[in-house]
C-alpha cells in the first residue's frame, strides 16, 4: 500500500460531500452517538461501489447510459427526500421530536442509501483503485479489496470526527432557535442543490 494512496484517499475523504453533510446534520440535531451511526451508514454505503469496481460491474455504468441514468435519478430523488426530511416536523434535524422514534439503525440506513444510490461513486472507484494496483499481479483482486477496505476505514474515522465537531456545537446551536432554523434551511438547500447537480451530471 503506497503513501500516495493514503494521502490521495485522505484528501478525497476530507472533501465535504453528501456523506459529510448528512453526518454533520445528524450530529447537530441528535448528538455524537447518532452521528457515529450516520458515519457508519455512509461508510457502509461505499461497499456496493467498491464491490462493483472490483468485479467490474462499475464498467456497466460507464458503457450503459440507461443503467447510469436509472441509478442517477434514484440517487437524485433520494437526496431531495433528505432535503424534505430536514425541513419537515419530526425530520432529521428536529431536536424536539421523540428520540426513541429515531433508531440508530434507521439513521445508518439513510446514510447507506445516500452513498449506495450515487453512481459516480462506482465510477470513482473504477478509476481510482486501479491506479495503485499492478494489473499483472496474480493478487490484484485481493489488493483492490484491501485498498477499498482502507478507504472505507478512513472514511469512517474522518466522518466520526466531522460528527464529533457537529455534536460539540450542538448545545450552542439548539440554544439559538434562529440559528437552528437557518441551519435547517441551509442543509436542506444544499441537499437540494446536490440532487439537481447529480441529476444534471454526465458520466
Amino acid at each position: 500500500m503506497s503513501f500516495e494512496f493514503l494521502i490521495t484517499s485522505l484528501v478525497v475523504v476530507l472533501l465535504p460531500g453528501t456523506g459529510v453533510l448528512y453526518t454533520m446534520t445528524i450530529g447537530l440535531a441528535r448528538g455524537f452517538r447518532a452521528s457515529v451511526a450516520a458515519a457508519f451508514g455512509c461508510t457502509l454505503g461505499i461497499l456496493p461501489a467498491a464491490i462493483a469496481s472490483i468485479i467490474g460491474l462499475a464498467a456497466i455504468f460507464h458503457t450503459s447510459a440507461v443503467a447510469f441514468q436509472v441509478i442517477k435519478y434514484l440517487g437524485a430523488a433520494y437526496l431531495l427526500y433528505m432535503a424534505w426530511s430536514i425541513l419537515r416536523e419530526g425530520g432529521a434535524m428536529d431536536i424536539n421530536s421523540d428520540e426513541k422514534q429515531r433508531s440508530h439503525f434507521k439513521t445508518a440506513m439513510h446514510g447507506a442509501m445516500i452513498n449506495a444510490l450515487n453512481p459516480k461513486l462506482s465510477l470513482f472507484f473504477l478509476a481510482f483503485l486501479p491506479q495503485f494496483i499492478d494489473a499483472g499481479s496474480a493478487t490484484a483482486t485481493e489488493a483492490m479489496m484491501q485498498l477499498a477496505l482502507v478507504f472505507m476505514l478512513m472514511t469512517f474515522a474522518v466522518f466520526v470526527l466531522y460528527g464529533a465537531f457537529s455534536a460539540y456545537m450542538r448545545d450552542f446551536v439548539i440554544s439559538k432557535p434562529r440559528v437552528m432554523k437557518w441551519l435547517k434551511a441551509s442543509f436542506a438547500a444544499t441537499f437540494g442543490y446536490l440532487s439537481v447537480k447529480l441529476a444534471l451530471s454526465e458520466r
